[in-house]
């Protein structure tokens, strides 16, 4: 970060196949820089970094209005329908330390769909990808994004009510992240009043860190 005035926040997203991280990434970034389409398979079968405009004016930090910049980096599904997952494994690993080696990675967005049940091997999988990327401090830089919120409104439920009949899987993650998490709703007229509102969530678990980066080499 060069102009005080400027601020880069570095995200990934982390999640198994058809979870949507590339479609909850281009709503990060407010673009289409990520490939999405349902698939009965895996689709992202590299890491590709995304970078969005500077939102000027979006936040004040010490007396100053900051602009926010997005970089984003997508990663292939774990486990993946035609790569193994050492394969994955090492891309990502290649990927963190190529984009963020030294600006570190300030927040881990493990993505899971609202309505797909979480528990058993699979769910785990994505949760243990992130703990051996991130080491001992993971559950410092790791929030879960819910996408196919929409389904949650379509069952009558608040996000509330949902969260207090999930499994209790994925209520010990929440609980390990310090409940960090943001629901993504599939609203097309409402996509960047949605954006914003993710991104503010997001920043505030960046301000919890003290806006520091977990860095890689």
């Amino acid at each position: 970060m060069t102009d005080t005035n400027k601020m880069t926040i570095n995200l990934a997203v982390f999640g198994s196949t058809q979870s949507g991280k590339s479609s909850a990434g281009n709503v990060l970034l407010g673009s289409a820089d990520f490939y999405s389409t349902f698939a009965p398979s895996s689709i992202t079968k590299d890491c590709s970094l995304g970078r969005s405009c500077h939102l000027r004016s979006f936040m004040r930090r010490g007396g100053q209005e900051i602009s926010l910049q997005i970089q984003v980096l997508d990663t292939p599904g774990y486990p993946h329908s035609k790569l193994s997952t050492r394969h994955v494994k090492q891309k990502v690993k290649e990927a963190l330390v190529h984009h963020f080696g030294q600006e570190g990675l300030h927040l881990a967005l493990l993505v899971q769909r609202a309505d797909v049940p979480f528990f058993g091997q699979e769910a785990s999988n994505s949760v243990q990808l992130v703990q051996e990327l991130l080491g001992d401090s993971w559950k410092n830089y790791t929030a879960v994004l819910f996408t196919h919120a929409e389904e949650i409104e379509e069952a009558g439920l608040s996000e509330e009510e949902y969260l207090h009949g999930v499994s209790d899987t994925l209520l010990t993650l929440l609980n390990s992240v310090q409940q960090r998490y943001v629901f993504l709703y599939g609203k097309e007229n409402q996509c960047n009043k949605q954006r914003i509102k993710i991104l503010e969530r997001i920043m505030e678990f960046i301000k919890e860190n003290h806006y520091q980066a977990i860095s890689f080499s």
